[in-house]
């Protein structure tokens, strides 16, 4: 009996023919819908005989492996005589310059006629048949069809030898899958025994993901929640449930403890593929990222190597790290980042940053629907991705960009110069309207500026196109060109969720589209996926994030307590004012309360706020209370900076050592690096301090958000502020406790914690606190 090999005819020519995304180099600039748009446009043109999206399968044995292929044929167009012959017609819409097209110009798009022809005329008994290939204009609605015609037997080689070609990638996944799925059948839970409450996580993914839901997980720190959602996973995919996971993180230092979840796994016997990826600017292997032939050996000449590197890394590699990533690209020359990519599409696991599946300007486009179905979710610090994905689904333009590029195009290209002109007078004319109130708050598109800039992408495409045969590009224009891409593709996303914020700020204009509520958004582009699971030690309260994250009345929910004693924590609450009027008055009694309890008792404290210049004007104080202090040498001081290097960052976590003779105080910020994510387990950590109830900084967008969270019925200000405000101090606070050993002291500085508003946000284990006297 053959082995069976089911594949779309979109990914087998994909593969043979290395051109990337079969339609990445037409979409460039509109959202997928444009292109639905376009094919239903044409089609509703055929005649009454004709039909569109036919389905189209074949079987075709080679060398041991039965291959299934199947997929959709645009068109299949009926002569007018019955003896004519019939015609596949294969439609790609593309937002350049349709004039640019030859017939020639993408060998894919006929392999994948072909294909679809071939299947047509086994299935029909033709011995000829047509196949058209049909490129229309999104915008101008120009279309241009190349039509040619091929014998039977011509069709069928074609096939034989796109098969032929595939096969050694498909022999190779074949093996693969076979080793994996009995891996899988005996593999053990990788610890001695389960944590409390780790058994409960586990059972609830795996049900999630057979029963095909949404679940919502508040699991608390140190009940291992990385390997609760992995093990699950995998156990699913070795059942044939699941084809493929993601487990997406906002950072880092996450996604390396995927990463040593998955080698513990493997230790224990799994064989599974996973890769990390790794943003484009981190992971090139050149000093200045332009990614052209010109200037890049690994872009130059990609599709004729990206095979054989693949092949080679899926053969040598399980876990494929961002090292491992970078050592492959060079032995074969190819760009790392692109090359990642690649693999991801292979891969039985992928590690990564939400964007890649939520954001629409560089998610993964090549999943198709019927490999989405068979792919989860699974999103770790899940807390993150509310503010996330309004900045995924937001979209800002600024005068000044267009103003340079006026300049810069003048007496060099008329077009381009008045392109960029006619937006720079937008903003002139914007400015005068705005006036003195500084901002200007629109329900509605702005429909006029969304005209000049998409005149301005057309002539943009058309300048950089010239400047792709090793002219300089510039940098100015590559830069407004993305953003005016991703301005008119946002603006396909405004409905009432939406406003349009027009801010005048001294030298400069700008226009945001801003996304108040990106539930609705978050659904959509997670739509198809088998199922998703959110999890994280924060997301609380659990109503706030299901409703913002996009939860249905049929998705799932779990909370799972806390696996450490009451008597590891010891909690005090000292009730001062950190509101914005009464700092400069209590900074000096907060600088002594967190001075007290740090030479209190020797150790390792980290003390958070919830701004830079909040931190500052506490650590001044702080600092001249040590200075008057006869053992100023006993105590040391870090602070954290604002855009720290990774080598900077770890300096200052390495810093915080068990044992240590010199007290350690380090001064960070709420929501940034050091309050998330990071492990300092045992006496790495002796205290955390947590100054203020971490509200968000008062401004416009907030505000917007609270209002309209009011229109809706909701609590605005509870959204727009105490939810996303308490969610840092939850984490920052999270950092203390980490393991069933851990002991240590958390200290709340402000008096709304006393206040039923905010103490019923307040973690379980957090309540039995201590209020400390107020020195006057």
């Amino acid at each position: 009996m053959l082995a069976v090999v089911q594949i779309s005819v979109r990914s087998l020519v994909e593969y043979v023919f290395s051109s990337g995304s079969i339609d990445a180099e037409f979409r460039s600039s509109k959202a997928l819908r444009d292109g639905t748009k376009a094919h239903q446009r044409l089609q509703k043109q055929y005649g009454e005989s004709d039909q569109h999206e036919v389905y189209v399968s074949a079987e075709i044995a080679h060398e041991g492996l039965l291959f299934v292929i199947d997929g959709r044929c645009d068109g299949l167009l009926n002569g007018t005589d019955d003896g004519d012959m019939l015609t596949v017609d294969e439609i790609k819409s593309t937002s350049g310059d349709i004039a640019l097209i030859e017939e020639n110009s993408y060998p894919v798009h006929w392999a994948q006629a072909m294909c679809y022809a071939y299947m047509v005329a086994h299935d029909r008994g033709r011995s000829h048949m047509r196949v058209q290939m049909t490129y229309t204009q999104v915008d101008t609605e120009e279309t241009r069809h190349f039509v040619r015609e091929a014998a039977y037997d011509e069709l069928e080689q074609f096939v034989q030898e796109v098969i032929q070609n595939y096969y050694p990638y498909a022999q190779m996944k074949f093996d693969h899958e076979q080793r994996r799925n009995q891996s899988i059948k005996e593999l053990q839970f990788p610890f001695p025994q389960y944590r409390e409450g780790q058994r409960k996580l586990v059972g609830a993914v795996y049900k999630t993901i057979q029963d095909g839901h949404k679940l919502f997980a508040k699991a608390p720190t140190g009940i291992g929640k990385t390997m609760s959602t992995l093990f699950p996973s995998v156990k699913a995919m070795g059942e044939g449930v699941l084809q493929r996971f993601f487990y997406l993180t906002a950072k880092t230092i996450t996604r390396t403890a995927a990463e040593e979840a998955f080698y513990l796994l493997q230790d224990k016997g799994l064989q599974l593929q996973v890769v990390t990826l790794t943003a484009k600017d981190k992971v090139c292997l050149k000093d200045e990222v332009k990614c052209t032939p010109a200037h890049c050996e690994f872009a130059d000449g990609y599709y004729d190597r990206v095979n054989e590197a693949v092949l080679d890394l899926l053969r040598q590699e399980t876990v494929m790290t961002r090292s491992v990533i970078e050592t492959y690209a060079r032995k074969h020359r190819v760009c790392p980042f692109e090359f990642s990519l690649d693999v991801a599409y292979a891969a039985d696991a992928v590690i990564c940053d939400y964007n890649y599946i939520f954001d629409p300007r560089v998610n993964l486009k090549r999943l198709f629907e019927e490999q989405k179905r068979k792919t989860a979710l699974l999103i770790d610090e899940s807390h993150n991705l509310v503010d996330r994905a309004r900045e995924m689904y937001a979209s800002e333009l600024h005068k000044s960009v267009f103003l340079t590029l006026q300049r810069e195009f003048k007496g060099a290209s008329k077009e381009l110069h008045d392109a960029a002109k006619a937006i720079n007078a937008y903003f002139i004319a914007l400015r005068k309207q705005v006036g003195d109130r500084e901002m200007m708050v629109e329900s509605g598109l702005p429909e006029s500026l969304l005209v000049h800039v998409e005149a301005f992408i057309g002539v943009a495409e058309k300048e950089l196109a010239r400047s792709a045969g090793g002219n300089p590009v510039s940098a100015v224009l590559l830069d407004a060109y993305f953003a005016a891409q991703n301005f008119v593709r946002i603006s396909k996303l405004y409905d009432e969720r939406y406003v349009t914020l027009a801010v005048n700020d001294r030298n400069e204009v700008s226009v945001k589209l801003v996304c108040l509520d990106p539930s609705h958004l978050l659904r959509q582009m997670g739509k198809g996926y088998r199922a998703h699971v959110f999890f994280s030690a924060t997301l609380s309260p659990l109503s706030y994030f299901m409703d913002m994250l996009g939860a249905g009345e049929d998705d799932y929910s779990v909370t799972v307590p806390s696996p450490f004693a009451k008597e590891q924590l010891e909690v005090f609450v000292q009730p001062l004012s950190t509101r914005y009027q009464d700092r400069e008055n209590s900074r000096t009694q907060i600088a002594r309360s967190i001075y007290e309890l740090v030479t209190g008792r020797a150790g390792n404290y980290l003390v958070f706020f919830p701004s830079y210049a909040y931190m500052s004007s506490v650590y001044e104080a702080f600092t001249d209370l040590v200075g008057e202090a006869a053992d100023e040498s006993q105590l040391h001081v870090l602070v954290q900076q604002t855009k720290m290097t990774e080598e900077e960052r770890e300096h200052f976590l390495s810093a915080f050592q068990a044992g240590a003779e010199m007290t350690l105080v380090g001064f960070a910020v709420m929501g940034g690096i050091f309050s998330e994510g990071i492990d300092l387990v045992g006496d790495r950590l002796t205290g955390v301090v947590v100054v203020g109830v971490g509200l968000p900084q008062l401004g416009p967008e907030r505000n917007l958000i609270k209002d309209y969270m009011e229109r809706t019925g909701k609590n605005g200000y509870d959204y727009a502020y105490v939810y996303p405000g308490m969610n840092k101090v939850q984490q920052a606070g999270g950092r203390l406790i980490r393991s069933e050993t851990d002991h240590g002291v958390l200290l709340l500085i402000d008096d709304r914690y006393l206040q039923p508003r905010y103490q019923r946000l307040l973690p379980e284990e957090w309540r039995d606190y201590k209020v400390l006297p107020v020195q006057r």
